[in-house]
């Protein structure tokens, strides 16, 4: 199977321009961007599918520029619903040197990174409207679908003149870079487009392009979200765990799906991993192994190793062996209660929260419920003590096979 036909047999190939862009993939090494506004120190899983994209590509020999848009993030892209927030220079400016660094890790190096401010701070305006402005009509913009969807309730004029700097990104990079084409989100379309028709009108040259379909979950919610929040591919922002737990809990019949946008197993592997998904979906091993190629990929292999023992441990009870990050990572989304005398069990198990009354606690001990730091308490008099605690700080109660409350010892 040729690269171009193995990104259409993985789905990653959406809208496309250019009538030899399957020629151009398979057969020579194209320079490509794919750009991102620095309005957060870390890129998420929802960005995760176009840089793996940009990975795929380099791996098949393209060369890969990263544009992290110092000027296009001082204006914030146009949202389906209302203007983005606006963030201050030096705050885009931390996000920028973050994202360089995220990026050229998950990279291994091969990557380049441009930042489109450098070629727009010292642009006129009046030059700007006479080499951009004049190429593009209003009429070209009003049928842009996100232009259109704003329009009744109102769109700035910064949102609707974004697209054009855009445009003009290609272009700049087009004759400076020999960069000649975009990938991106689907999503994105609309400003790739004015890009390539600003190049051929400029320049009289056709590029090329193609856009990734949103991934989402089977009822169209965004991949990487978790209870609302975004999982972050900042390691310190979201632990691997926390990776783990979302990736091995996606949906049954999304994972197989998710394995191709998201791994680089080959074609063989996947069609076997879900032929063996099929036939056990109980087992999840796609699921396991989803999570073993993101995390490793994202983090390395001891964080993936890290990652599944705590999980493992979790669910078998055993949490005595847990490294104080170990327990960081496992209970971070947690709300620990504090303790700073000695307690018996029964009180404590009120006081945390863990029980909602004493005859709760007390049938909870009695029906062997309860575990304080992995080991089972049946006794309604057990004192929880300081020196019993892991680390000599931390009580790690457990209510039934996995309810988990943690406790720090002052």
């Amino acid at each position: 199977m040729k690269f171009y036909d193995e990104l259409k047999w993985r789905g990653l190939i959406k809208d496309e321009a250019g009538d030899d862009l399957a020629d151009k993939l398979n057969n020579e090494c194209v320079t490509f961007y794919w750009g991102t506004d620095p309005t957060a120190d870390s890129l998420h899983l929802g960005h995760y599918s176009s840089l793996i994209m940009a990975k795929r590509l380099a791996k098949a020999g393209h060369h890969p520029i990263l544009l992290v848009g110092g000027a296009t993030g001082l204006i914030g892209d146009p949202r389906p619903t209302a203007e983005r927030e606006i963030i201050s220079k030096e705050k885009l400016n931390h996000n920028l040197e973050s994202l360089k660094k995220q990026v050229t890790k998950i990279m291994n190096g091969n990557v380049e990174v441009v930042n489109n401010y450098d070629w727009f701070k010292g642009y006129e305006y009046t030059d700007v409207l006479r080499d951009v402005g004049k190429y593009i009509t209003v009429n070209y913009l009003l049928n842009k679908d996100i232009i259109k969807r704003r329009l009744e309730s109102g769109i700035t004029f910064a949102e609707f003149a974004y697209t054009l700097i855009q445009g003009y990104d290609f272009l700049w990079l087009y004759q400076n870079k020999n960069c000649i084409m975009q990938v991106a989100g689907s999503d994105q379309w609309g400003n790739i487009t004015t890009g390539i028709d600003l190049i051929k009108k400029k320049l009289g040259k056709d590029v090329y392009a193609f856009t990734m379909p949103l991934v989402t979950d089977k009822d169209g919610k965004k991949f990487g979200k978790s209870e609302g929040n975004a999982l972050w591919l900042d390691e310190n922002k979201t632990s691997s765990y926390e990776l783990y737990q979302y990736l091995i809990n996606v949906d049954d019949e999304m994972v197989i799906s998710y394995l191709k946008i998201f791994t680089f197993l080959s074609v063989e592997e996947i069609k076997e991993i879900e032929k063996r998904h099929l036939e056990n979906p109980g087992a999840r091993e796609a699921h396991k192994i989803l999570a073993r190629e993101i995390i490793t990929d994202l983090h390395g292999k001891e964080s993936y190793e890290e990652a599944l023992k705590i999980s493992e441990s979790l669910f078998n009870g055993n949490v005595k062996s847990f490294t104080e990050k170990e327990i960081k990572s496992a209970f971070s989304g947690l709300k620990p209660f504090e303790i700073s005398e000695d307690k018996n069990i029964v009180d404590l198990l009120v006081e945390s929260g863990s029980c909602s009354s004493k005859r709760e606690a007390r049938e909870f001990i009695q029906n062997g419920s309860i575990t304080f730091n992995g080991d089972k308490v049946t006794d309604l008099n057990f004192l929880v003590k300081k020196e019993l605690c892991l680390h000599d700080k931390y009580l790690i109660i457990r209510r039934g096979k996995k309810k988990y409350f943690l406790g720090i010892y002052n």
